[in-house]
């Protein structure tokens, strides 16, 4: 492979905080090494079929500053090259024609998985590194290694539910916010722990397949319950929009009717009103009760998505950048970026696949962590303890307008799923 190939750049998928940092700092340093740099506009949308002219040249002078911003000055797509050979075919030839013999595509686990499809297509003419970007934080990295854009996704979403909060207590009512994630909880969870709303629940905890909307109602309904008993008409709820993933089809027909996928053949969440279908479900309950209560759905994503990265993201994604394209230039290919223990590490696209999907593996919030289990002792929501206790019961019957037999038949199974105490293990 001649030095003087091109390196490409792609970004595909949802914006995430720092993707300009990652194209800045990966033009810098291969323009150093006096390689040719080309931006592919709008993801692999047009050069899988062929169209290599739009496509931007890259320098230093242009992407010096491109840190500071948020958003992709390549704009970003969601689609698929590998779903038809001839399409993969397609996008090998167009980078041949550009000159191109090497790129780095930044993107999510979908990406992710065209890098590697790719990579392998190529038979070593195209040298990929994948660098991983996703709010949702939900690509297979090691245990506390973060995607870049989750941390400042976190901060600007934290500080909505901080002020919601505010705003809860001041109205009183209760605000349920449901946050990006498409699968996964983290981002839920990061922005619930973070800021102190009153619950937060994630897929993670019903550890199955399938979730009952009534379920995740009653949860609510029961946090609600309890927060009035301790003389608090208000609270803010965060959900994992992920959660709509895991209704039954039919389930999920009955409340938003044939749901759109993309091209990667998930749920297009914009398409489901999950926050007004959850509302509407929580406030049947309610009324069924006869206590009366303002609810408002509220969804925090696009917020988050192209916001001006936070410190942590700008740095860590110019040393990803940095080292993605130093990888490429050293002959490297076919792994993902990370940093590890502040060294730059590649996982190799193989290390990265479900052996029963054949995708790429997905990274779920472990439930077993003390980080989670001390979330799940700050929200106010029905606990194991709540009906071992039987004056606490009766007071919660009593503000439910219920018997306490009525009550404990009607939420008690909520906790079954209820962790052991948390317990930490001394030297």
């Amino acid at each position: 492979m001649a030095d003087n190939e091109k390196l490409a750049i792609v970004v595909g998928g949802g914006p995430a905080p720092g993707i300009n940092s990652v194209i800045g700092a990966a033009t810098i340093r291969a323009c150093y090494s006096g390689i040719e740099v080309v931006g592919i506009l709008d993801g692999f949308s047009r050069i899988m079929k062929g169209d290599i002219t739009n496509v931007r040249p890259l320098d230093i002078e242009g992407v010096s500053l491109l840190h500071f911003r948020g958003g992709s000055v390549l704009r970003t797509a969601r689609a698929n090259p590998t779903k038809d050979p001839k399409t993969i075919a397609a996008t090998l030839d167009s980078f041949k024609r550009l000159g191109v013999g090497k790129l780095i595509t930044i993107g999510g686990d979908d990406t992710a998985f065209s890098a590697l499809t790719l990579s392998e297509q190529s038979k070593g003419a195209l040298r990929v590194v994948h660098v991983p970007k996703t709010i949702d934080n939900d690509l297979d990295l090691p245990e506390g290694i973060p995607t870049f854009g989750y941390q400042t996704a976190r901060d600007v979403g934290a500080s909505i539910v901080k002020d919601l909060l505010t705003d809860a207590q001041t109205t009183s009512r209760w605000y349920l916010v449901v946050a990006m994630g498409r699968k996964a909880g983290h981002l839920a969870l990061g922005m619930g722990k973070a800021a102190g709303a009153t619950v937060t629940i994630i897929p993670e905890e019903f550890g199955e397949k399938t979730i009952k909307l009534d379920e995740m109602a009653d949860i609510l309904v029961g946090a609600i319950i309890k927060r009035i008993e301790h003389g608090r008409p208000d609270g803010v709820a965060v959900l994992a929009e992920g959660l709509v993933e895991y209704l039954s089809q039919e389930e999920l027909k009955e409340v938003a009717g044939d749901v759109e996928l993309d091209d990667h053949g998930h749920i297009r969440m914009a398409e489901v009103e999950f926050g007004p279908i959850i509302k509407a479900r929580v406030q049947k309950k309610l009324n069924e009760l006869g206590i009366k209560m303002t609810i408002v759905p509220k969804n925090v994503g696009y917020e988050l998505r192209c916001a001006d990265p936070i410190p942590f993201d700008m740095e860590y994604t110019r040393d990803l950048g940095y080292a993605a394209a130093k990888y490429l230039i050293e002959g490297g290919s076919g792994a993902m970026v990370t940093i590890q223990q502040a060294k730059f590490k590649p996982i190799k696209f193989t290390e990265m696949l479900d052996p029963d999907t054949g995708k790429t593996r997905v990274r779920m919030v472990n439930i077993d962590t003390e980080s989670y289990k001390i979330a799940r002792r700050y929200m106010i929501r029905l606990r194991r303890d709540d009906f071992q206790n039987a004056h606490k019961l009766d007071s919660l019957a009593k503000t439910a307008k219920l018997s306490t037999a009525e009550f404990q038949k009607r939420f008690e199974y909520l906790v079954a799923r209820e962790a052991p105490p948390l317990a930490f293990n001394y030297p």
